[in-house]
């Protein structure tokens, strides 16, 4: 941001130039007003430089991460190596019990996206009881977590203990880790939340790895009878306050969103998301539109993802079909991504994203022209799109058919619009 502010640009302002199509001096003016981050830590040794904000495309990122009962550094890696392949922006460790700095250690020397953290987990494990921990544990939890290359942080920052009274009444109450965790410490201690006090201290930590700060919404709302209440936009509104601080200091700043919001309330929830925290980047949790189906929440949750990035989110966090139930196994981590590529396309699409444009008429093209081959490699998963495909017809001869399995050749729409004799119905027209 310092550069930016300078006029200077950077390699990474060059690479995600590269990256968006768009010319580097435009991608400096976004970096330097704070409408774009280009999460990279100095000590991210094989990063590939990208960015999150209005004028790029909309990103995703993937959660993966160990459990104190599930999984080890082997699977996350490969969770890593997935989401990369399946088309994750970033990817957050969010890792819990004994193994994290293994795993994180791990992740971080394989991943070429920008890794991110909740650190408010670690610092959890270096403590008996959510009561013992301090502001002292908490930065040097965030510290180490820089010096190790953490490109990107959620800090819950704007939980404070004014808010807590506004959540008495929801119907999930606090559905944050980090945000549940400060709670209880808040109320323990009958003290402010002191990531909050040590806000300038944090700042500095960041500011000297070149860490962006994701200021986590730890009063989300985790059900639809919760959704833009007033302890959320309180806290959205300490969390503006912060964004301003960390300008200030040079430090990249991105606000995380709810959470679970009904369709009606999408817009509001991001037009209000850009005016109090001044165009920062919006990042969301979905959102989920519905509480109803747990094991499909990757689709509940992709279709209001889908409304916020078309209204001006900037990365969408993708959900699997085993939130609320469980920790994500591969499968999982591939389906969420894939509900999520298709969300953010459609949001470029409505952004009015040429790119997006373009491949759509490529795909649309093949499949006019009955170019199956062509169509299964435009597929955002071209083995899948294939495989049904071949399911019902085999034969490589098929791969040139001007028909599916659907409709058969007498029932093909597409087919029979080729047939037409147009100079005949021009004909028939002109004598009409």
């Amino acid at each position: 941001m310092d550069l930016a502010r300078e006029g200077a640009i950077s390699p990474a302002m060059q690479r995600v130039a590269e990256r968006e199509e768009l010319a580097a001096e435009a991608i400096r003016e976004e970096v330097a007003r704070g409408r774009m981050v280009i999460p990279a830590n100095v000590n991210h040794a094989r990063l590939d430089p990208m960015a999150i904000g209005l004028a790029a495309r909309v990103k995703i990122n993937a959660n993966i991460g160990s459990s104190p009962t599930t999984s080890g550094t082997a699977e996350e890696v490969e969770k890593l190596a997935l989401a990369q392949r399946w088309g994750a922006d970033t990817v957050m460790d969010l890792s819990t019990g004994k193994r994290i700095d293994a795993t994180r250690e791990a992740i971080l020397a394989a991943a070429t996206v920008p890794i991110g953290t909740v650190p408010i987990y670690q610092a959890l494990e270096r403590v008996d009881r959510i009561e013992d921990l301090s502001a002292e544990v908490l930065l040097e939890t965030i510290d180490h977590q820089a010096r190790q290359g953490v490109d990107y942080m959620t800090i819950h920052a704007g939980v404070l203990l004014a808010h807590l009274p506004l959540c008495r009444r929801r119907v999930t109450g606090i559905v944050s880790r980090g945000g549940g965790i400060l709670a209880r410490w808040m109320v323990e201690h009958e003290r402010e939340n002191p990531l909050f006090e040590a806000f300038d201290e944090i700042l500095a930590i960041c500011a000297e790895h070149d860490v962006t700060i994701s200021l986590g919404d730890g009063l989300r709302p985790g059900s639809i009878a919760d959704a833009s209440d007033a302890a959320q936009f309180a806290e959205l509104r300490t969390l503006g306050k912060l964004t301003e601080r960390a300008w200030e200091r040079g430090v990249q700043v991105m606000i995380e969103g709810p959470g679970h919001v009904p369709l009606d309330q999408l817009e509001r929830n991001v037009r209000k998301q850009q005016r109090l925290c001044h165009e920062a980047p919006f990042y969301t949790l979905g959102p989920l539109v519905t509480d109803i189906a747990p094991g499909y929440d990757h689709i509940t949750s992709a279709i209001g993802a889908a409304v916020v990035g078309w209204h001006g989110t900037s990365m969408l966090c993708y959900v699997t079909p085993k939130e609320h139930l469980g920790l994500p196994d591969a499968e999982d981590v591939k389906q969420g991504l894939i509900a999520y590529r298709i969300a953010a396309h459609a949001a470029d699409l409505a952004r009015g994203n040429r790119s997006a444009a373009a491949w759509d008429r490529e795909l649309s093209e093949a499949r006019f022209s009955f170019d199956w081959n062509r169509q299964f490699e435009l597929a955002l998963d071209p083995d899948t799109a294939r495989r049904m495909h071949d399911e019902t017809l085999t034969d490589d001869y098929f791969k040139t058919a001007e028909f599916c399995s659907m409709c058969g050749p007498k029932y093909c729409p597409m087919h029979n619009f080729r047939e037409v004799d147009w100079e005949r119905l021009e004909r028939v027209a002109s004598a009409g």
